[in-house]
């Protein structure tokens, strides 16, 4: 097994080699048009813009920073059109000589209908296959509680792409869990992508450029995820005019700034965003509890900056800062007692970028970041009676933190036409605290302190990989490439070589049929509870005892879209396993009281995924949408696990369905409905009770089990509908948004819960107690309405 595996990797290695030799021989004569395509009104640069040689029927499209470059034939005129979804296209002739470099200005107003753009031949950029682009106004479209348009909700509305249930922005991709996407802003990798619960996720839609979506073949360039990538760019910020835009929502105020610093040479973006209920909830509180509150927000502020010094150079540096609270307490000053608990999670993220052009055909951009997550809890209880004769101070604190500090370069090489190498290196060093607990307990002359968990740890990372992005011919679109990943960890040291194929194949009459092969590697582990009650999660990292995790995936695809453009349907089969996973072990289901983490955890675990996704869309006219079905079994087996039988994953859903609606009634007003239904979670329940004496010679119940994730919650399914009435005014731009969140009022499960029932009253010879269980539910139906501006 071993020598066949060398022998694999040995073929793949002298296939790249071939690849790389053979691409320096097809570089005859030619001359390089290169440079930037960027919106004419604010300055900045487009991402993913079409640039097609109509008369060669190649093209390419514009890299993260606006950056093209196609090779043309000297002495002959191309035809060049260069396209962009909501821009006026430009087709331009050149002659050319010598090498040349232009910067390239798209006029916005067309009224393209801007849903769902799958990137195609058809703009130009084949090479990027399986990859979806989620544009930032059908975000703000869709109906949203409260007014709030999130990212990751909208995402969750494509197959393959789904939600952990009730208030949750998590992603489950193809039978893995959250952990192991890959979510970045600027190029900063995010370990935690929620606020409130799961309710609204991190990004704030309002500064976001472009979205990037791949869940099946991911290309050699993205690394150290299982499932899927969710590249997000910020907005560069307007390089011709100072603009403000802002919103009052029932969920958050948010406002946001942005200008040049000089003009057409650099500018700013800062934004902030609050969550408000806090502000009243705290005295309301205070009035209803008699010396008891309760208080919950969060906030987000991004901020960038962008400056272009020279043709060949710029230069970016991004921010973002963003953290929940929620805490509550009692303070009766009759008796002097005092209590608080406090719960805090958030992110902080990084990154300065430079970019170079060393020459038309070879682009590069080394890219510095640094990124945190930290989750704290507090617990303090304070008594101090009369006379000060009873006294004590109970505090109790768990904390868990990541921090990564990474430096990185990639290079866009363009050969020849048809014909570019990326390639790039980068290396990224772990701060690891897992779990650390702190209890103090202070009575009258008597003080104790204990600590326990699991000492910091640091490991390195370090990757290099090497893409071939070909065009053969009118037909045929390859991606052949490799990735080798490093790790060290406690004097442990692992690496790999992950090769990754993808290819596009058009068959004519609109139709195209698409292949992967991907491997991957994972080296920061998600612990999750998968007990009947509120969900709890932790992030670990991969040890010298508990190797990183590992997948394997074959993607097929088929798809058609009408010659028109009105109309695409996709089937997308799929295949996973999953290897090195880890869980709790049977008995626990956090980290709260454990001396060291790695004891109550069961590793060598293996997954299986596999399914098929549907999905159709019409993306012309004034109804567009889509309806997406995935049919899906995802499966988890652990040796000491359920008897070492494999069991279905928390998140394992046989039925998924997804229905979205756009209506533009006007010029100015726009109607959206959003339709989803889901199979029930698995979760594990006990299937008897028994009154029990335990070892105080107390009576209690005591809970039998049996399969694990053997009972289904309630199927899901919920109806939202929105509508947005948009005006010009004198000043600027106002838009009022109405919807209604959950419209048949569906109470969908959250967790559940057994309780115990009297018949008769409770303590009588007569009282009977029967166990019943209980399904706790989050919200109902939720009108709103929010009011945005833009100056």
């Amino acid at each position: 097994m071993m020598k066949g595996t060398i022998k694999y990797r040995i073929l793949y290695g002298y296939v790249l080699a071939f690849m790389l030799v053979f691409s320096f021989t097809l570089c005859e004569a030619q001359v390089t048009l290169s440079g930037y395509v960027s919106d004419s009104e604010t300055g900045e640069r487009l991402i993913g813009a079409s640039v097609y040689n109509t008369a060669t029927h190649k093209g390419t499209s514009t890299n993260a920073y606006g950056f093209f470059s196609i090779t043309l034939k000297p002495g002959s005129v191309a035809g060049i059109r260069f396209s962009f979804v909501g821009y006026e296209p430009v087709d331009l002739e050149f002659f050319p000589e010598t090498d040349q470099q232009v910067e390239i200005k798209l006029f916005p107003g067309r009224e393209i209908d801007e849903v769902l753009v799958t990137r195609s031949a058809m703009q130009g950029s084949r090479s990027e296959m399986n990859t979806t682009v989620m544009p930032v106004r059908e975000i703000k479209q869709l109906p949203s509680l409260g007014g709030e348009a999130d990212l990751m909700k909208t995402i969750q509305l494509l197959p393959g792409f789904k939600s952990g249930g009730e208030a949750s922005s998590g992603l489950y991709v193809r039978g893995g869990s959250p952990d192991q996407n890959l979510v970045m802003i600027d190029d900063v990798p995010l370990y935690y992508v929620n606020h409130l619960g799961g309710f609204v996720s991190i990004f704030n839609a309002d500064i976001l450029s472009d979205v990037k979506l791949i869940k099946g073949s991911f290309p050699a360039r993205y690394g150290s995820r299982l499932s899927s990538v969710v590249d997000v760019r910020m907005r560069d910020g307007n390089m011709k005019k100072r603009e403000i835009n802002g919103t009052f929502g029932m969920v958050t105020t948010k406002i946001s700034i942005e200008g040049p610093v000089k003009k057409d040479t650099s500018s700013f973006l800062i934004s902030a965003r609050r969550f408000m209920y806090d502000v009243l909830l705290i005295p309301l509180s205070k009035l209803i509890q008699d010396g008891g509150w309760f208080g919950y927000s969060f906030y987000d502020v991004n901020a960038k900056y962008n400056h272009i010094f020279s043709e060949k150079d710029r230069l970016y540096a991004s921010f973002y800062m963003g953290q929940d609270n929620s805490d509550f307490g009692y303070d009766d000053n009759n008796v002097a007692t005092k209590m608080l608990h406090t719960v805090k999670w958030g992110n902080l993220a990084g990154a300065v970028r430079w970019n170079h052009v060393f020459n038309p055909g070879l682009f590069a951009n080394v890219t510095a970041s640094y990124t945190r997550y930290r989750y704290g809890l507090e617990d303090i209880a304070k008594t101090d009676s009369t006379g000060g004769n009873s006294y004590f101070n109970n505090n109790y604190s768990f904390e868990s933190e990541i921090q990564d500090i990474a430096l990185k370069a990639d290079f866009n090489h363009y050969i020849v036409p048809g014909y570019e190498l990326r390639y790039g290196a980068g290396g990224t060093y772990h701060y690891f605290l897992p779990a650390n607990t702190n209890i103090s307990i202070e009575r009258e002359d008597i003080k104790t302190q204990t600590v326990y968990g699991f000492d910091p740890m640091n490991a390195f990372e370090g990757f290099a990989y090497l893409e071939n992005i070909l065009q053969l011919g009118k037909s045929l679109d390859v991606n052949i490439g490799g990735r080798y990943s490093a790790y060290y960890v406690n004097q442990k040291f692992y690496n790999w070589f992950e090769p990754r194929a993808m290819l596009a194949l058009q068959l004519g009459s609109g139709y195209s049929l698409k292949a992967g092969y991907t491997q991957m590697n994972q080296f920061v582990h998600l612990l999750t509870s998968e007990g009947m009650g509120i969900p709890a999660d932790y992030w670990v990292p991969a040890t010298d005892t508990l190797p990183p995790s590992q997948a394997v995936q074959y993607g097929l695809a088929l798809e058609r879209e009408d010659p028109l453009g009105e109309y695409r349907w996709s089937i997308e089969p799929y295949y996973k396993t999953m290897a090195n996973l880890i869980a709790f072990k049977e008995g626990y289901s956090n980290l709260y009281t454990a001396t060291n983490w790695q004891q109550v955890v069961e590793k060598g675990g293996r997954g299986e995924s596999y399914g098929v996704e549907l999905f159709f869309r019409k993306m012309k006219g004034k109804n567009t949408g889509w309806i997406g079905y995935t049919l899906a079994w995802t499966n988890r087996q652990f040796e000491n696990i359920n008897s070492g039988r494999s069991y279905p994953f928390r998140y394992d859903r046989r039925h998924d369905v997804s229905i979205v609606y756009n209506r533009k009634i006007r010029e100015n007003i726009d109607f959206s409905a959003t339709w989803v239904f889901a199979t029930g979670n698995a979760f594990t329940l006990a299937t008897a009770r028994h009154w029990v004496i335990n070892d105080l010679e107390r009576l209690v119940l005591a809970d039998v089990y049996g399969e694990k994730n053997s009972f289904r919650m309630k199927p899901y399914h919920r109806l939202d509908v929105g509508i947005n009435f948009h005006k010009e005014t004198k000043w600027g731009e106002r838009t009022w948004s109405f919807s209604i969140y959950n419209v048949y009022n569906q109470l969908n499960p959250y967790f559940y819960n057994w309780g115990t029932e009297y018949n008769g009253a409770p303590g009588s010879v007569s009282s009977i107690p029967e166990q019943k269980l209980y399904q706790y539910s989050y919200f109902p139906i939720m009108p709103s309405v929010s009011y945005s501006f833009k100056f």
